[in-house]
């Protein structure tokens, strides 16, 4: 439940102000596996059916930019096996996603420190981003080994760099100066992040991209999250009043 009254129908969601940018915090895959008496590994298996669905729908509904939180720089504090299970899934993924997003007008880009990964996996990582590149649709942020703390360490390292080497003046550094070096450079910030599986928690994703993100939580796991589901959610953010601090 997201705190929202009757479903809407599809129709009435291609009637809707949508937002340009929208981030899902896809979470609850260990316990749809743990409720169904099943290996923490067949959940993610299953949220990664999920995620194809849901990213589709978003492109054919004209969401124009989806950033989903697939693996985060502290998830690998999991247990060995589990992680393990995830680089499998991640492998089998981008190799399927080569020919299986080939006819969706879907730009693909990870954000995040690929060198976490195996060269196997950076290598799939920059195929997908390339055969994707003239793409002029949708553009999907799949963030993997990604902390938005590290990111923000990160952009200040290389602007401090920069003022180091005489590039840029201290007065330089501005609120845009950040955003043009964080990951999602040249993006909108996000509009709209869901968190499904009902907890409050923003987990270290896009801290300073959604200082004013409206935040929708919704109480289902998810690989048991629908279309309609986003449709709800998106039903609520056209019902909300962004004033920026304002009046």
């Amino acid at each position: 439940m997201a705190l929202f009254g009757k479903k809407p129908k599809q129709s009435e969601v291609s009637e809707l102000v949508l937002p340009k940018h929208v981030g899902i915090i896809m979470d609850g895959n260990g316990r749809w596996a743990k409720k169904r008496g099943l290996p923490r590994k067949a959940g993610h298996t299953e949220g990664a059916r999920t995620f194809r669905k849901i990213t589709r729908y978003c492109s054919e509904v004209g969401i124009k930019y989806l950033t989903v939180y697939a693996f985060s720089t502290e998830n690998w504090r999991r247990p060995e096996d589990e992680v393990g299970a995830l680089m499998k899934l991640f492998k089998s993924y981008l190799e399927e996603a080569i020919s299986d997003f080939k006819d969706d007008d879907i730009v693909v880009r990870f954000i995040g420190d690929k060198s976490g990964f195996s060269p196997e996996l950076q290598a799939l990582m920059d195929e997908n981003e390339e055969c994707s590149r003239e793409r002029d649709g949708m553009v999907l942020n799949i963030a993997m080994n990604y902390g938005s703390r590290d990111e923000i360490v990160r952009a200040v390292k290389r602007i401090a760099s920069d003022v180091k080497d005489g590039k840029i003046s201290e007065d330089e550094i501005t609120e845009q100066l950040v955003s043009d070096n964080l990951y999602t450079a040249g993006q909108p910030d996000p509009d709209l992040i869901i968190r499904p599986s009902g907890e409050y928690r923003i987990s270290n994703f896009l801290l300073w991209q959604s200082a004013y993100t409206e935040f929708v939580i919704m109480n289902k796991l998810w690989p048991d999250f629908q279309k309609s589901d986003l449709d709800e959610a998106l039903q609520i953010y056209a019902q909300r009043n962004r004033r920026y601090g304002g009046v």
